[in-house]
């Protein structure tokens, strides 16, 4: 880590910057962390190279606060996902065709024991949502059983779109901690 050319040293110094040598180093490391999430050589790389771009062109600041490898692996998180987010939806099917499974016939219907299976979590779901204090048990009820929309559910309760996610968020807390229990 090296502070910039520009700046004053001492205790007036502005922020560190991270040079292009340094960035270098980390490379192998980075890439190899894009290829375990990606499993696509190519796609790794691009992201990697995004990483840099985004530091050279100054859209991504080292504050010096973590390691520049840690820093440099968040902003690597952050190009993977947004990548997998622009990807998702626009593989083609032809790719399914090259894939043991595509020649495979698929029934759309479940079995009978996997039906039975589904029927029993729902119960067991619905009982927990029951179990739920009644302010989060009803914004539940209306907006995922009932399906409403949350403007509507809001003016049910009489609440904020804020507050309807906040106790959403609560509900599903609370079931997920049932549910691991």
């Amino acid at each position: 880590m090296r502070t910039s050319l520009d700046a004053p040293q001492g205790a007036a110094a502005t922020q560190p910057t991270l040079g292009w040598q340094e960035m270098l180093t980390h490379r192998s490391y980075l890439l190899r962390y894009a290829r375990s999430r990606l499993q696509d050589p190519s796609l790794a790389e691009d992201a990697v190279h995004d990483v840099f771009v985004a530091v050279l062109c100054g859209r991504a600041r080292f504050g010096g606060r973590a390691a520049p490898r840690s820093w440099l692996v968040g902003i690597l998180r952050h190009k993977i996902v947004d990548l997998i987010r622009t990807r998702s939806g626009t593989d083609s099917l032809d790719a399914m065709a090259d894939d043991e499974a595509a020649d495979e016939p698929v029934c759309p219907r479940c079995r009978p024991d996997e039906r039975a299976e589904q029927r029993e979590r729902l119960a067991h779901t619905l009982a927990r949502i029951d179990g739920l204090p009644a302010t989060l048990r009803h914004a539940v009820q209306l907006r995922l059983v009932h399906d409403r929309g949350s403007d509507e559910v809001c003016r049910t309760l009489d609440i904020s779109e804020d507050n309807l996610h906040v106790r959403l968020h609560r509900a599903r807390r609370q079931l997920l901690a049932c549910a691991a229990a």
